[in-house]
Parts: C-alpha cells; sequence; structure tokens
C-alpha cells in the first residue's frame, strides 16, 4: 500500500468532524500539484503532513469549532485554533510512530501542524506547501459549498472574501495561480454574478 494511503487509512477515524473527509482528499491533492513544481520538496513530509495537519479538530467539541473557530471575531487566533493544532500534533505522533515512522521525521511533520493556521510565517518549504494546499480546496465548488456554510456567508460572498482575504496570504506563485483559476470556475458555476 502507498505510504500515504496508509498513514490516510490509519487517520480516517479522526476525519469524521468539520468535513476533514471532504477537506483533507482536496487538500492532499493541491499538495501534490505543488510538490510536482518543486522537485527539491521532501515529497513524504509535505504529503503526509497535509493528511495530518487536520486530525486535531477530532478532540473538540463540533459546536465549539464552529462557534469560537469559525465565527467569532479574531476566530484565526481562538483558543480552538491553537488547540486543534497541538491535539493534531499529539495525534499525529501517535500515529506515525505506530506506524514505525523516525523520531526525526514525525518532529518534523509536528513542526509543520504546529502553527499552520495560527503562525503567519512559514519555516520549510514543506511548510508554505502545506500552508497553500489547506487553503486551495476552499476555492473548489465544493470548498466553497463546505466552507460558506462554516462562516455563515452565501457562496458569492463567501468567493469574494477568498479574493480579498485568503489568495494574499498564499505562498507559492502557483498556489495564487491555482486560486486565482478555480475562484473563476467556481464563480462561473454557483452564478455568482447573479445570485
Amino acid at each position: 500500500m502507498n505510504k500515504h494511503l496508509q498513514v490516510y487509512k490509519a487517520a480516517e477515524k479522526y476525519m469524521r468532524v468539520r468535513k476533514n473527509d471532504v477537506h483533507i482528499p482536496l487538500s492532499y491533492k493541491y499538495a501534490l500539484k505543488l510538490i510536482e513544481k518543486y522537485p527539491n520538496a521532501d515529497a513524504d513530509l509535505a504529503a503526509i503532513s497535509i493528511i495530518l495537519h487536520d486530525i486535531g479538530w477530532y478532540s473538540i467539541d463540533e459546536d465549539d469549532i464552529f462557534k469560537k473557530g469559525f465565527q467569532s471575531e479574531n476566530f484565526m487566533q481562538s483558543d480552538v485554533r491553537y488547540l486543534h493544532e497541538s491535539e493534531g500534533v499529539r495525534l499525529s505522533t501517535e500515529l506515525l510512530k505506530d506506524l514505525g515512522y523516525s523520531e526525526e521525521f514525525i518532529q518534523k511533520v509536528a513542526a509543520i501542524i504546529d502553527g499552520h493556521d495560527t503562525r503567519n510565517f512559514s519555516k520549510s518549504l514543506e511548510d508554505e506547501i502545506v500552508r497553500d494546499a489547506d487553503k486551495l480546496w476552499r476555492f473548489t465548488v465544493t470548498g466553497v459549498s463546505v466552507a460558506c456554510d462554516w462562516f455563515k456567508q452565501t457562496p458569492s460572498r463567501y468567493c469574494n472574501r477568498l479574493e480579498t482575504d485568503i489568495i494574499p496570504q498564499l505562498h507559492l506563485p502557483e498556489s495564487i495561480e491555482m486560486a486565482k483559476a478555480d475562484l473563476a470556475e467556481t464563480r462561473k458555476e454557483l452564478l455568482c454574478d447573479v445570485i
């Protein structure tokens, strides 16, 4: 079995919250696209980190996730955001140890997961890939459909937010290109110029 899929399968039980069973596979696809553009990146580190980056949401009450983590003022610095990162580090460390990964590799994954939402800088190319892939899925029809509900916004308003607030947070030029292309297609498919 592909080692990425082995990690995915081991983490599956943690993905049944906050639509992570949709978010993570789509983000993984974007990470693989970005990895292709950066052959000097550690592909396994970036791919496994994106698979595990949000499993910490599993440990948090779902009402708190949405009320504190998405709908409060200053939601990006809410306690649940920090908690999902620290829980993600804890759960991914246990999971990767059980799968036989080295302590060095586990620490690198943990360094990416810790702060992937709350830190305003990246630590490495692999971190940039994960941070961008984590956001890029939102530009798809599926991403807009899911996330506009999280933020209690219409698809059109959420698409506008993606353009003004999320594109400037992307690190890699290829990510910006993908985001703009996907957003244009999503706006067209969801008739955002009409409704």
